[in-house]
């Protein structure tokens, strides 16, 4: 379901959340076998798993990379700073976040210290690919019309390792995952750009994006 590239990837693997997939198919299934993952080593430092959460009917799922500081501590996606500002773009582009769902392709926190701060890390592909079937499954329960990759971790999760998220950024992209694929920034892009002019440009640029999100759905 994942594409070639993943299942080849994830065949060499000696671990992964395959081993720990519930018999059951529902989302609460799935959240609670997930809270017991050892599929990596990522859950040795984090606390907690961060699974997806949403309507389980949703419309569009949205991917991000992984749960950061503020998700590993609550236990909920999309809770921190990017979190809200996709709550807003959503709003300004007429997507209800409660007709949504949203997850990770990686339900543990990666990060290493700075002081007494948690910096987030970017994940090993071998880290991304031990953690695919809890995206797959996420995405065969959901059924969305619309995935949406957000960055290019994301992106490159969903679509193999060669996608290119500038060359292909809100175009929609031939996939098994759903009737339609599509990729966009981060939104904690947003929140690192250098200044607010910068900001407000690429946040016009992203709600653009799920504008055209917006239309695919209703369609």
């Amino acid at each position: 379901m994942a594409g070639v590239v993943q299942r080849r990837g994830r065949a060499k693997l000696e671990h992964s959340a395959a081993d720990f997939l519930p018999s059951g198919t529902s989302l609460r299934a799935l959240r609670e076998a997930a809270a017991h993952c050892r599929g990596c080593d990522l859950y040795k430092d984090a606390t907690q798993t961060v699974f997806g959460e949403g309507s389980a009917r949703a419309k569009v799922l949205f991917v991000g990379e992984q749960p950061g500081d503020s998700e590993d501590k609550e236990g909920h996606p999309f809770v921190g700073p990017a979190g809200k500002l996709l709550s807003k773009a959503l709003e300004e582009a007429g997507i209800s976040r409660s007709d949504a769902y949203v997850t990770n392709a990686v339900k543990h926190f990666k990060f290493i210290w700075r002081g007494k701060r948690r910096i987030h890390q970017k994940p090993r592909r071998i880290e991304v690919l031990a953690c695919t079937p809890w995206l797959e499954a996420e995405i065969r329960h959901v059924r969305p019309r619309v995935v949406v990759a957000l960055g290019a971790t994301a992106a490159q999760a969903l679509l193999g390792s060669s996608f290119r998220l500038t060359e292909n950024r809100r175009h929609f992209v031939e996939s098994p995952l759903a009737p339609r694929v599509i990729a966009t920034i981060h939104p904690s892009a947003i929140l690192r750009a250098p200044d607010d002019a910068a900001r407000r440009r690429e946040m016009a640029e992203f709600v653009e994006d799920l504008k055209t999100i917006a239309q695919a759905v209703a369609a």
